[in-house]
């Protein structure tokens, strides 16, 4: 399949990209007046990695693969649910926004959990199983763009100090960018940062 991105956005724009889609679940463990800390449970998600110093240009480049995946571009010719957020990860690195990749990535529905579909070799993709995590997540509006994505995690980090909550050594990225709207929503956006979080251990007994 060779969909173009402008053709990605149409389609997801007619569907309404949030309308009564699955995300992740999670339990908000603790609250903060500008951010919380969540628990996610063990999940599965197909995964994009992308060469790129720009966040926008390497969501569009893993977003537009995941897309070919779900339409049926996998070895079962299976139709995959659009799901929410698309979530872009930062890998740490030496580019211009403290990034040298990302990995963007799309959440399988209940359906596809235990048994997801396996890509067409020539996407690239990869299945990536998470294990249950706490995460500081800080919401902002607007479009994510290159500079504000920057500005909002370092807003969280700031924050995050003397919480009680430290960034996690173990995680792989520097933090990830949510998005749960069409483009072509311009009012109402909802956006996320999350970063990965030690120090919520003792409620995930709880939580369960």
């Amino acid at each position: 399949m060779n969909f173009t991105f402008s053709a990605i956005i149409t389609i997801l724009c007619t569907l309404g990209f949030t309308h009564a889609y699955e995300s992740p679940p999670y339990t908000v463990i603790h609250t903060e007046s500008d951010f919380e800390i969540r628990l996610y449970k063990d999940s599965v998600w197909m995964t994009a990695p992308v060469k790129e110093t720009s966040f926008r240009k390497a969501t569009n480049d893993g977003f537009h693969r995941l897309f070919q995946y779900i339409e049926g571009a996998n070895l079962n010719n299976s139709r995959v649910a659009m799901t929410v957020p698309v979530l872009t990860s930062i890998v740490p690195g030496a580019g211009p926004l403290d990034s040298s990749a990302y990995v963007v990535h799309f959440y399988l529905p209940d359906k596809f959990q235990a048994t997801p579909p396996l890509p067409l070799p020539e996407l690239n993709l990869k299945p990536d199983s998470w294990t249950t995590t706490c995460k500081a997540v800080r919401q902002f509006s607007g479009f994510a763009r290159d500079k504000n994505t920057v500005e909002e995690a370092g807003k969280l980090e700031t924050s995050l100090r003397g919480s009680g909550y430290s960034t996690s050594s173990a995680s792989n990225f520097a933090y990830s960018i949510a998005q749960y709207n069409s483009p072509l929503k311009f009012f109402g956006r909802l956006n996320e940062v999350w970063v990965d979080v030690d120090g919520c251990e003792s409620a995930k007994v709880a939580a369960y």
